[in-house]
C-alpha cells in the first residue's frame, strides 16, 4: 500500500515586481502562512503599467489605475486569490466583483525628508536658494511650494534605490528627495531619513503607509481569511480618507492632502486641496464621535459620512474651482 500525502490547497498573492511591493507582501505571505498553516501561500509578481512608464511624470500618463490594473486582471481570471496593495494606489471605486478584504494596521503615514550626502544637517527651510528637491506627487510639490518658496523641485521616479541613487550621484542635481517615511522603514533604510515632515508642512497622501488587501467579492473563503488581517481602526482612518477623494474624484493628478486620527472614539479629518503651484489652497477640518456605534460597520459607515462632509466643505471652500481648473 503507498502513502498519499495530501498537499495543500495553494493560494496564489499577486504583487508588483518592485523591492518594496515583494517586500511588503511577503509581510502578508508571512503573516497569513502563521495563522493558517494547512494552506499554501504563493507569491505571483507582476509588472503594471505604472512600473513600466518611467519617463512620464505620474499625473500626466492620465490613469487612475497605474499600479493596480494588471494586478486586477489576474485577480479576475483566477490567476491569483488575492493582492497586496499599497492603499494609496488603489482607487477609491474598485472594479465590478472586486473587494477590499482587509487593511492592515498603518506605517507612519508622513513624508520623509532625505538629504544627498552634500547637504547632510541642511533642512527644507535652510538648504541654499534654488536647491533641487525631488518628488513625484503633486501634493507634496504644491504644499511644499507654498511652504519653501526658495526650492525648485523636479519630479523623480523609478523605485525607491533607482531615486536614492540619483539623489548620490556626487554629479546629480538632486539636493534632496522626499519619500514615504513607510516604504524606507519597511525596507530597513530608516538611517536614510534626514527628517520626518510635519504635516503643518505637508499633509500626506490618502491612505498613505497602509496596505490594502484586494480579493474577489464572491471569493468568501478568501474573504475569512483576510479578516484576520484587518486593523479596524487604519482601515476606519483609511475609510474616511478614500471617501473624501472619491467625492472630490481625485487621484495621482490632483494635490490632495490628508491627516485623520482616531483618539478616545474621536475620529478627525484635515483635508486639503491645492493648484500645482500651492498659491491656492484650501482645508477644511471636522470630526466625528463614535462612541455610540453599534458595530465597526456603524464605524466605517460615520468614516465615510465624515469624509464626505470635509470634501462638501473644501468644494464650498473654492476647491471646485482649482479642480476644475486642473482637469483642463
Amino acid at each position: 500500500m503507498v502513502d498519499t500525502v495530501t498537499q495543500p490547497r495553494i493560494i496564489r498573492i499577486g504583487t508588483r515586481k518592485s523591492q518594496l511591493a515583494l517586500v511588503q507582501t511577503e509581510i502578508v505571505r508571512n503573516c497569513l502562512q502563521t495563522a493558517f498553516p494547512q494552506f499554501e501561500f504563493q507569491v505571483v509578481s507582476m509588472t503594471t503599467t505604472g512600473d513600466r512608464i518611467l519617463n512620464v511624470a505620474l499625473n500626466k500618463i492620465g490613469e487612475k489605475s497605474l499600479f493596480t490594473k494588471e494586478l486586477e486582471v489576474a485577480l479576475e481570471d483566477g490567476r491569483v486569490d488575492l493582492v497586496v496593495h499599497s492603499l494609496k494606489d488603489l482607487p477609491t471605486v474598485l472594479p465590478d466583483g472586486m473587494y477590499l478584504g482587509a487593511v492592515m494596521e498603518r506605517e507612519n503615514p508622513n513624508d520623509a525628508l532625505v538629504l544627498s550626502p552634500k547637504y547632510q544637517g541642511y533642512t527644507l527651510a535652510t538648504l541654499p536658494k534654488g536647491s533641487v528637491v525631488g518628488t513625484s506627487a503633486l501634493r507634496r510639490i504644491a504644499q511644499l511650494t507654498r511652504k519653501y518658496p526658495h526650492l525648485v523641485y523636479k519630479d523623480v521616479r523609478g523605485n525607491l534605490n533607482t531615486r536614492l541613487a540619483k539623489l548620490d550621484n556626487p554629479e546629480g542635481e538632486y539636493a534632496a528627495i522626499i519619500l514615504a517615511v513607510a516604504g524606507l522603514t519597511r525596507l530597513n533604510m530608516s538611517d536614510r531619513i534626514s527628517g520626518v515632515i510635519s504635516p503643518s508642512d505637508s499633509l500626506h497622501a490618502v491612505s498613505q503607509g497602509a496596505l490594502g488587501i484586494e480579493c474577489r467579492m464572491k471569493d468568501t473563503e478568501i474573504r475569512e481569511l483576510l479578516d484576520v488581517l484587518d486593523h479596524h481602526e487604519t482601515r476606519t482612518m483609511c475609510s474616511a480618507e478614500r471617501s473624501l477623494m472619491r467625492t472630490l474624484e481625485g487621484g495621482c493628478s490632483v494635490p490632495i492632502g490628508v491627516n485623520s486620527r482616531l483618539e478616545n472614539k474621536q475620529l478627525t479629518l484635515h483635508g486639503l486641496v491645492a493648484s500645482l503651484d500651492g498659491q491656492d489652497i484650501v482645508e477644511f477640518e471636522d470630526s466625528v464621535s463614535l462612541i455610540d456605534s453599534q458595530s465597526k460597520e456603524d464605524d466605517l459607515n460615520l468614516a465615510k459620512e465624515l469624509g464626505i462632509k470635509v470634501a462638501n466643505r473644501l468644494l464650498e471652500r473654492g476647491a471646485d474651482a482649482i479642480l476644475k481648473a486642473l482637469a483642463h
